[in-house]
């Protein structure tokens, strides 16, 4: 596996495919979190905007491979294993890059609540807005594992399905994504600290299960 997770991350970055998500990660962090803003509120910003940005990178990471590369990965190492490699890859990616936009957010931002009324550590802010921005990693990566091949061959359906996908994920009342980012709005709101745990393990699990179940039909759709 470590073998398939070097040439899957060479073949990312060698394919430069992964600047459009990330510029457009950066765009709108520049413009959405501003020096000074209560941290909070910053982190909860920056947490949700990596969910779209983590699906789309496992879709790079799916389809970007040609297919007699592909397919020699999956004689090779067996098509679950090729297909699950490009999965964590994206995943990978897709954390390295939230944690160090969490890491600068916090230190731009404003020790205190959205009233600046009450002092809010940035050090215990970081570390509630970590485990928020792994979670949407989690729930971007697994909601492109579930909407991209092998699952959604065609782009024509996989491209709105990713995209409502993530929508849903955002707003809808459960999402562990929508937990862990409203729990940081709630928090810039009281000037209470809480650590999104629960909705980091119910992504994780989550994501374990898209990745499993995406690998397993590789398996049985490969020539």
């Amino acid at each position: 596996m470590t073998a398939l997770l070097r040439y899957q991350l060479d073949l990312l970055v060698r394919s430069q495919r992964w600047l459009p998500p990330v510029l457009l990660y950066a765009a709108y962090l520049v413009i959405g979190v501003q020096s000074g803003q209560p941290v909070l509120d910053s982190l909860g910003f920056t947490a949700g905007g990596l969910l779209p940005v983590a699906a789309w990178l496992v879709r790079i990471c799916v389809t970007g491979e040609p297919d007699a590369a592909r397919s020699c990965a999956a004689a090779a190492r067996g098509p679950a294993r090729a297909h699950l490699a490009a999965l964590l890859t994206a995943l990978l990616a897709a954390a390295v890059l939230g944690v160090v936009a969490t890491s600068v957010v916090t230190l731009i931002s404003a020790p205190a609540d959205n009233g600046h009324q009450i002092h809010v550590p940035l050090l215990q802010a970081g570390a509630a807005g970590l485990p928020a921005t792994l979670a949407c990693a989690l729930i971007g990566a697994a909601v492109g594992a579930l909407t991209n091949r092998p699952v959604l061959r065609s782009t024509g359906r996989a491209v709105p399905s990713m995209l409502l996908g993530v929508l849903l994920s955002v707003v809808l009342t459960g999402s562990p994504a929508q937990a862990a980012v409203s729990g940081l709005v709630t928090g810039s709101q009281t000037g209470r600290i809480t650590v999104p745990l629960l909705p980091l393990a119910a992504a994780l699990v989550l994501a374990a299960a898209a990745f499993a179940a995406a690998a397993r039909l590789s398996s049985r759709r490969s020539p």
